[in-house]
């Protein structure tokens, strides 16, 4: 249990980060203080993410396995943005927001499991062991 938190916890401060500086590449140009990021630049960007987010998949693979599904989960939303963004095709920029979507659901399933199950004592929603 001590491993499973030290991954979780571990993940909490990487996503801040990738948050905060996709809202800077997003929000900067709009208020003229930075020049839009060219797409070769976005697919660039989401696929350094995916590659953090896949060492962090990997780093979860001796956890429960809602946290193996968000990490991989979310590695495959990056890359289907850097695909997306690198050749422009708009079918694959869809499929990615759908995909994004199944994430969050996912991810909030998963947090407000563990809390339940703690809170509970006992297995309200099963997040695996």
């Amino acid at each position: 249990m001590e491993e499973e938190q030290h991954v979780r916890v571990d993940h909490i401060p990487v996503f801040r980060v990738f948050f905060l500086s996709f809202v800077g590449l997003l929000v900067l140009p709009k208020l003229g203080l930075a020049t839009p990021e060219s797409a070769s630049g976005m697919a660039a960007y989401f696929a350094i993410w995916g590659l953090i987010t896949f060492v962090l998949f990997i780093a979860s693979l001796k956890t429960i396995w809602a946290l193996k599904l968000v990490l991989g989960l979310i590695t495959l939303l990056l890359v289907l943005l850097a695909i997306g963004a690198q050749t422009g095709n708009a079918t694959v920029t869809t499929v990615a927001g759908y995909e994004g979507l199944l994430t969050g659901f996912v991810t909030i399933y998963a947090g407000l499991a563990q809390v339940l199950n703690e809170v509970y004592g006992k297995t309200v929603a099963p997040v695996g062991g």
